[in-house]
């Protein structure tokens, strides 16, 4: 097991090394000259020249990156051009509530989605099939931020069940900071919960087919038993990587949802940073999320394991 994460952690360095040097292009990618764009129309050619020398745009690309990556080693992600903070600082202070949003999110949308799965795989074609492939449809249908205005108009505005913005912090509180973090991660986990909910329908009905489920149904083993305790664990591993492979989602849609909801994370400060082409911010936030995506994958590859002992590493 030891050297299978060590073989998979090394696995992961060229794929952060390509990240990386993606990432650091980005000022190269950018149309035009990244140093007038951010001097603005009124710059003199000695106000571009500045912020070139002081974007290192001057020096080879080659030259740049490897100072970059150098310093990135050293836990040092540059400083932003709009408030002269240390990128590494302003990512610590927006951490939090990504982090809490995303995992708040990933534990509701399994807890709804499975079940939701296991019902319409187990009442193939009745009514609770139907309506559920209908909702799952609708759930890959109508946009995050769509999903978020109507909760927060229903759920907040409507009937004053939760707050429509606002983030409160887990040292205030649990119980506060997991009601400000419900419509957020409901409307996040919409997509997500369409996905696991089709996958587990899709993977139980091919389980629920095989020999050894009719024979422990011959033999009399109880629907319930049956459906949770042999089928769905055998069917755990494809949902297990729709799981971890729709983590990207999470990712991407925390930047639409954090800023419907007014919500100080990560997503927020993409924006900003975006709007305000802070690049250093950008790069930083873009390098951190690509980490996190690798790391879970890799989670999800040792929890393979524990749902199927036949898995040898």
């Amino acid at each position: 097991m030891f050297s299978y994460i060590l073989r998979r952690l090394l696995a992961t360095l060229p794929v952060m090394l390509f990240v990386a040097l993606f990432v650091f292009g980005l000022l190269d990618l950018a149309p035009g000259d990244p140093a007038a764009l951010l001097a603005g129309e009124d710059a003199t050619a000695q106000d571009i020249a500045r912020i070139r020398a002081t974007l290192g745009l001057d020096q080879p690309f080659l030259l740049r990156f490897g100072h970059w990556i150098w310093a990135v080693l050293h836990g040092d992600l540059g400083t932003s051009l709009f408030t002269s903070q240390p990128v590494s600082y302003m990512i610590g202070q927006r951490l939090a509530p990504t982090f809490s949003l995303m995992v708040m999110t990933l534990i509701l949308s399994v807890l709804v989605a499975v079940p939701l799965g296991a019902l319409a795989a187990w009442r193939h074609n009745a009514w609770q099939d139907r309506g559920i492939m209908v909702s799952a449809v609708l759930g890959f249908s109508v946009p995050s931020f769509v999903v978020g205005y109507l909760l927060a108009w229903v759920l907040g505005l409507q009937l004053r069940w939760f707050p429509v913005q606002g983030y409160v912090p887990f040292a205030r509180g649990v119980g506060a900071s997991l009601h400000t973090l419900v419509l957020p991660a409901l409307a996040l986990g919409s997509v997500y919960i369409a996905l696991i909910t089709r996958i587990t329908r899709a993977t139980l009905l091919e389980t629920l087919s095989q020999d050894y489920v009719r024979t422990a149904r011959a033999k009399g083993v109880h629907d319930r038993a049956l459906l949770f305790r042999h089928a769905l664990k055998n069917a755990a591993v494809p949902i297990l990587t729709v799981v971890g492979s729709g983590v990207a989602l999470l990712i991407s849609g925390t930047v639409i949802t954090e800023t419907v909801f007014s919500i100080p994370g990560l997503g927020r400060l993409t924006v900003d940073a975006i709007l305000r082409r802070d690049y250093p911010v950008i790069q930083g936030v873009i390098l951190l999320f690509s980490f996190m995506y690798v790391l879970i994958n890799l989670a999800v590859d040792l929890l393979y394991r524990v749902f199927d002992p036949r898995i040898k590493y």
